[in-house]
């Protein structure tokens, strides 16, 4: 617990842990804008051979590494296809089409956060004097904790690779997805022409995300990682908090996923909440209130000590709900779980 607070905003509130900070206090380095930093390498060699690419990139978060992945992939008024709810539309400030000219297509997903074949088919553009050339395919996996089938994944970038398009994979908690299902980190890369990766969420390093591609092409996105004033100097201290998350943190994601199964349970047996359960994949799990309960439950909640987000309204089967969401994450334990459990479970309204 966090301050005497259980903080289930999200998987990027973790604080490093004393053997974390260890060897980001022991670290090597050097001035990664000369490319000297021998830890920031190490780290960088290591995502790459996880994900099956030659070449990585480290960058400061999520968001700098989709935005340079695109804007390496995407010249001005070239467009990308992605989901309408997916990060790169629609949680990082627009920053494709307002610093580098791309058009994004956003199409719609289901409840699990996967875009339709035909729809994709239907949406890829030629580039006549009237609309923009579809240029490249941006896919997430996890979806908002939510996992992709790695069938549909190829299914879609075997489409957009028949198109000529190139693919890239918006893979925040990927490492979610490879502990829960099974497959590994190479699975996932042989579909995607690049991959994203962050080490802040549920992996526990307080910085950083890892861009892996080709090596021409990771050279290209080093120039635009400077442009936007992503260059770092002895960034080693950071990485070697990426590489100890790697080693140690990997597999204790199992820990997460089941306790968020535990509070998804529990939640739909004895609170006020209505629980989506057949969405609740990894370490994510969304909680349905009527909108007119919502902004007295977000208030019960904090003050029984309980961070979380305010709520989204969506429209579920023609109903308006208003949606709250619990993250699991190492910082997260069964106290903290217990408690939320209860404080729901007391709320009246």
């Amino acid at each position: 617990m966090s301050d005497c607070f259980s903080d289930f905003r999200s998987d990027t509130v973790t604080k490093p842990s004393l053997d974390m900070r260890r060897v980001m206090r022991d670290a090597i380095v050097g001035d990664d804008d000369y490319s000297d930093d021998p830890t920031v390498k190490k780290l960088e060699e290591k995502v790459a051979s996880l994900l099956g690419k030659p070449s990585a990139l480290f960058m400061p978060s999520g968001t700098q590494s989709n935005l340079v992945a695109i804007l390496t992939h995407c010249q001005r008024g070239e467009e990308v296809i992605t989901g309408k709810e997916y990060h790169i539309y629609a949680w990082e400030a627009g920053g494709a089409s307002s610093l580098g000219g791309v058009i994004v297509n956003p199409l719609t997903t289901d409840e699990e956060g996967t875009i339709d074949l035909d729809d994709l088919k239907l949406s890829i553009k030629k580039g006549n004097s009237h609309e923009p050339t579809t240029k490249l395919l941006s896919l997430e996996n996890t979806f908002c904790g939510i996992i992709q089938p790695i069938e549909k994944m190829r299914g879609l970038s075997n489409l957009a690779r028949t198109h000529n398009l190139s693919t890239h994979l918006d893979g925040a908690r990927l490492a979610n997805a490879v502990v829960k299902t099974g497959n590994s980190f190479s699975s996932y890369g042989m579909l995607f022409d690049t991959i994203s990766v962050c080490l802040s969420k549920g992996l526990g390093a307080p910085i950083g995300s890892v861009l892996a591609g080709a090596p021409d092409f990771i050279e290209r996105a080093r120039r635009l990682r400077k442009q936007i004033g992503g260059g770092m100097r002895q960034s080693g201290i950071l990485a070697a908090a990426g590489i100890f998350a790697l080693e140690h943190n990997l597999q204790r994601l199992n820990d997460d996923h089941e306790n968020a199964l535990f509070l998804a349970e529990k939640l739909s047996q004895y609170s006020s909440f209505q629980v989506p359960m057949n969405i609740i994949h990894t370490n994510i799990v969304f909680a349905d209130i009527e909108p007119e309960k919502a902004s007295a439950m977000h208030k019960h909640l904090e003050i029984n000590s309980i961070k979380v987000n305010y709520p989204e309204q969506k429209k579920i089967d023609g109903k308006i709900i208003s949606r709250f969401r619990f993250v699991v994450h190492l910082d997260i334990n069964k106290e903290d779980i217990n408690k939320l459990i209860k404080s729901s479970s007391n709320f009246i309204k």
